[in-house]
């Protein structure tokens, strides 16, 4: 059975895209590898006073003594040395005039969307259970959010992601807007920090 013609062409992304990839997964990367040299000192000495420990609760190390910074059974940053390589290497793909399968787009916007969701997971336990705020682990999270809603709005408006034929057109015109969900986005997390920690913001000064 032959595939439909749809199916074997290949979908390019915008140069606006490939260097939101770039710059996302390079701020990702550093910060990652950031929290695996402190982690490692940590590791080689438990009182270790890290670049990152600004206070009780704005501390990397109170963070990643935990089980939610070891999810997978090894430190989360080791996860994130490896997955922010592929926007960096599609990005520049990109920029070199690659295209590729919808197949592929399909499997790197689930990627894309899960690193999202374990975003919110560890901002959801970073604020609610654990009680301290990681600053290299907010880099990251800085990174993976605008290249998320960048990503995923182009996928959607070009059919990559399933979505109803009559919000094709809303998912075109937002995706000209995806700044404007990074920032929602942003604001909702800064806001609810705020909130969450309001009692404890005068011991910073």
């Amino acid at each position: 059975m032959s595939q439909k013609p749809s199916e074997q062409s290949l979908i390019g992304a915008p140069t606006s895209l490939a260097w939101m990839l770039i710059a996302g997964g390079v701020v990702g990367w550093i910060a990652a590898l950031a929290l695996t040299i402190e982690r490692i000192r940590v590791a080689t000495n438990p009182d270790a006073v890290l670049s990152c420990d600004v206070s009780p609760f704005i501390s990397c190390k109170s963070v990643m003594l935990t089980w939610q910074a070891s999810l997978l059974g090894f430190p989360n940053p080791l996860i994130g040395l490896a997955v922010f390589f592929a926007p960096v290497l599609i990005g520049v793909a990109t920029l070199a005039g690659a295209k590729f399968a919808k197949w592929f787009w399909q499997l790197f916007t689930l990627g894309m969307t899960g690193g999202f969701v374990f975003v919110l997971w560890l901002f959801s336990q970073s604020v609610f259970v654990i009680g301290a705020l990681c600053p290299y682990c907010m880099v990251a999270w800085a990174g993976m959010i605008p290249m998320f809603w960048k990503h995923f709005l182009f996928a959607a408006s070009e059919g990559i992601v399933p979505v109803p034929v009559k919000s094709v057109g809303f998912f075109v015109h937002a995706y000209d807007w995806h700044w404007l969900f990074t920032i929602l986005t942003v604001f909702g997390l800064i806001a609810t920090i705020v909130w969450k920690f309001w009692d404890l913001w005068p011991s910073l000064f």
